[in-house]
């Protein structure tokens, strides 16, 4: 029988460069749409058990060491079970398939200036989601910002640490992912926060609202709200002890957030300078030294990663932004053009999972979870790299 292997295992594997072929059984519409950047499209159908796509096994070595995923496990293993059967002899399948990819977490630790601060970034590296612990190594409380479904990678993060989730955050009602954020406060009985003008979105339920420039402690750890509008009216940054602003959707390692998925028709362009004045008046303003701690990395359809590296840390600060982010180098009226040049397509399902994470829509199971989430985050407002290169 083939080997079966977690979706972190395959993560691992893709580290240690710990394979000869990894195929995709997926439709190739599918394939095309997301996908992981080393698989090869084999299409192979789960309800059928037959080959639908082309496949020469003599174009490979029957001892090649061979991985296989599908969109939710049982297509890859009764591929997996085929290329057995025709003489391969080192043959796994990733359980649950690109559902489970897609959770996959790396936990990274970012440096800091203070003693008593210690940061980790929870990266998920097949949607690009960016979450965080912050934590207060003194008084052992954390608090969590941008949760997502994969509650488990955050529990984790605090528990191996020793820290007591004492808050939890959103930056945003988010558009790519469902968040878990309540859920998770709810469960250690602790507060919910977002930036109180995440009102303006009419969520249909009570969190604990934080007004801009309010700051809470979570242990010795000072916590700033900090209104960062553009991306959405409600969007909230948070500034760790002058250190560190988590930006979420606002301004990202490689580009900057884009505004067009809450505002539409005529407001697309007031939205967009709203950014600007935010961007600008808010954030650039800053010390140059603050790291910028975003809320997404950039993955492209094809599992390209734009300027970063999974695994290690994603960050950069507000002096380098300003020197060679090409965007939030423009004047206002160019700014607002150039948010409207070649956008990137929207998040699949982005209304959906916005109506989620409003609290007006419930997914009817786990399966349609699944389904709203997969595929690679697209809020950025451009697909490639917006900094200089050097």
């Amino acid at each position: 029988m083939p080997e079966t292997i977690s979706a972190a295992d395959l993560r691992d594997r893709i580290e240690a460069n710990d394979f000869d072929v990894l195929f995709d059984t997926r439709a190739p519409e599918d394939y095309e749409d997301w996908r992981i950047a080393e698989a090869e499209n084999v299409e192979y159908s789960g309800s059928d058990d037959e080959l639908v796509g082309e496949f020469d096994p003599d174009e490979y070595e029957t001892d090649d060491d061979v991985v296989v995923t599908c969109a939710s496990g049982r297509s890859a293993g009764l591929f997996a079970e085929s290329l057995e059967e025709q003489g391969f002899e080192n043959v796994a399948h990733v359980e649950n398939g690109m559902e489970e990819w897609s959770l996959v977490y790396d936990v990274v630790s970012i440096s800091t200036e203070r003693d008593d601060l210690e940061i980790l970034q929870l990266q998920r590296r097949a949607k690009g989601c960016l979450g965080y612990l912050v934590g207060s190594k003194r008084t052992g409380k954390a608090a969590l910002v941008d949760v997502t479904r994969a509650t488990d990678a955050f529990e984790s993060a605090a528990a191996e640490r020793g820290y007591e989730i004492a808050r939890v955050f959103d930056t945003h009602i988010h558009a790519d992912h469902i968040s878990a954020g309540r859920d998770l406060a709810e469960k250690y009985d602790v507060p919910y926060h977002l930036g109180g003008p995440a009102n303006t979105r009419d969520p249909d339920y009570d969190f604990d609202g934080l007004e801009p420039n309010e700051t809470v402690m979570v242990g010795d750890i000072a916590i700033k709200a900090v209104h960062t509008p553009g991306h959405t009216t409600g969007m909230t940054s948070y500034l760790v002890e002058d250190e560190a602003l988590l930006t979420g959707d606002t301004l990202f390692v490689e580009s900057i957030g884009r505004t067009e998925l809450q505002f539409a028709g005529d407001d697309a362009k007031d939205g967009a300078r709203v950014q600007y004045q935010t961007l600008q008046h808010k954030i650039g303003t800053m010390p140059d030294h603050v790291k910028i701690l975003p809320g997404h990395f950039s993955v492209t359809d094809c599992g390209e990663y734009i300027d970063v590296d999974p695994g290690m840390p994603m960050f950069s600060t507000v002096g380098d932004i300003w020197a060679k982010n090409e965007i939030v180098q423009l004047e206002e009226d160019a700014f607002v053009e150039h948010m409207f040049d070649n956008l990137p397509s929207k998040p699949p399902n982005y209304e959906k999972v916005i109506e989620t994470n409003l609290g007006v829509y419930e997914p009817d199971d786990e399966d349609e979870r699944n389904e709203l989430e997969l595929g690679p985050n697209r809020c950025a407002a451009t697909e490639d790299s917006a900094v200089a290169d050097d």
